[in-house]
């Protein structure tokens, strides 16, 4: 089945948040109001991947992942995407890569928690990422330590912008990150696979 895309227009800011939502939980949906909040975002995009390269085993067939999120993510700022199928890109470089020419003069953030920001230097053109889009990162149980030491937090320190300007993250070129401490969920796709209550 072939999804429509959504819509935006120039000047808009986007939030991009990826993965495979396998499934998608009260976790995710937190995040999401946090970062729409936090980063004064207009919008934020679900990016359904087709599954994670940095993980062994598939995800779930996509249409069930997919009509899972649109269950947990109801809100009228958030969009549930296939994005990735759709333009046929695994890596996050080359899906932003896609999505800066298919949306010209809209301005992408992509979201992490923390605990993907402990391993962002393992992604594909990691740096390359980080100087093209503002990064926001939002705290997750038990990674803020090793977000904070972590590789690509000490190669671009510089590039840090204060919690409480966070609102002002798309508003300067990249590289740019905020990191923001929020009220956590510890609701985790693992634990719920784990509980059987979802099968892949």
């Amino acid at each position: 089945m072939r999804h429509i895309l959504p819509h935006a227009r120039a000047g808009q800011v986007i939030g991009l948040l990826g993965g495979s939502f396998d499934p998608a939980h009260e976790g995710h949906a937190h995040i999401t109001r946090a970062a729409l909040k936090r980063f004064g975002l207009d919008e934020v995009w679900w990016l359904v991947s087709p599954g994670n390269p940095l993980k062994a085993h598939g995800p779930a067939e996509i249409e069930r992942r997919l009509a899972r999120a649109r269950d947990v993510m109801d809100h009228p700022r958030v969009r549930i995407t296939d994005f990735e199928t759709q333009a046929g890109t695994r890596y996050t470089a080359a899906t932003l890569k896609a999505l800066i020419k298919a949306y010209p003069g809209v301005t992408f953030v992509w979201l992490m928690g923390a605990d993907n920001l402990a391993q962002f230097h393992r992604w594909d053109h990691w740096r390359w990422i980080m100087e093209t889009v503002p990064i926001g990162v939002i705290a997750r149980p038990g990674a803020s330590i090793t977000a904070r030491v972590s590789r690509a937090a000490n190669v671009y320190e510089g590039a840090r912008l204060p919690s409480r300007e966070s609102r002002m993250l798309a508003k300067g070129r990249a590289p740019r990150w905020c990191y923001v401490n929020v009220p956590m969920s510890d609701a985790s796709s693992s634990a719920i696979r784990a509980r059987g209550d979802w099968a892949g």
